[in-house]
């Protein structure tokens, strides 16, 4: 004759209400990252997320999600113009949507140019801040600037950070069909910030990515 299987123990109170704070706390660490992420973002979740910063960090969960809704902030590209020896020239940008193969290529490259643009300050900062920041953003822009240098055998590139304005919708509402919003200074139109990032020589063998300011 078999025997029934015996009951498993049930869980003291004790043991509950470890398991319970753990499941709450995970779910904090879950919720609290995207709600504490760049502005427009909530004080009482930046608050909340200091003493879960080892734990976000280790888990990984600090993903951005707020970066797709609900209020996406603009988006950033790297424009440039290559002359080459022979006296021609041309011009792309980072990333670019129709020659960027596969996706996964345009994603990158995407995150290159956001990465940049994190670190380069506003046109309307301090000079001193401004300094300060160069010695962060240069070197990744000379990175780029060696890479199409090489690629399109270029001589001199200028690079500028283009910030993509995103229209809200009281701005598509009022505007006349067809009409795009004007320029001010710094701006392209359709209300894009240009910010430019420098020119650069190439100075490297073939193969290379030397590039001087």
């Amino acid at each position: 004759m078999v025997s029934a299987p015996a009951a498993a123990a049930p869980w003291s109170r004790p043991a509950r209400v470890a398991a319970s704070a753990a499941i709450l706390v995970y779910l904090v660490a879950v919720v609290v990252p995207p709600l504490a992420g760049p502005p427009p973002a909530s004080d009482l979740a930046r608050v909340l997320i200091q003493p879960l910063r080892p734990l976000v960090g280790t888990l990984a969960l600090g993903h951005g999600y707020r970066f797709f809704a609900p209020n996406p902030g603009p988006g950033h590209s790297l424009r440039y113009r290559v002359s080459r020896s022979d006296g021609s020239s041309l011009a792309g940008s980072l990333p670019d949507a129709t020659a960027d193969r596969p996706r996964l290529l345009y994603h990158r490259r995407f995150m290159v140019a956001e990465k940049i643009a994190a670190l380069v300050p506003p046109a309307d900062a301090p000079d001193d801040v401004r300094q300060r920041a160069r010695g962060d953003w240069l070197p990744l822009v000379r990175g780029v600037a060696g890479q199409v240098l090489e690629r399109h055998r270029g001589v001199v590139v200028e690079i500028e950070l283009v910030e993509h304005h995103l229209p809200g919708p009281e701005e598509l509402g009022d505007r006349p069909a067809g009409e795009s919003a004007g320029a001010g200074e710094g701006e392209a139109p359709g209300g894009d910030v240009v910010v430019p990032l420098g020119t650069f020589t190439w100075q490297g063998a073939p193969g290379g990515a030397g590039v001087a300011r």
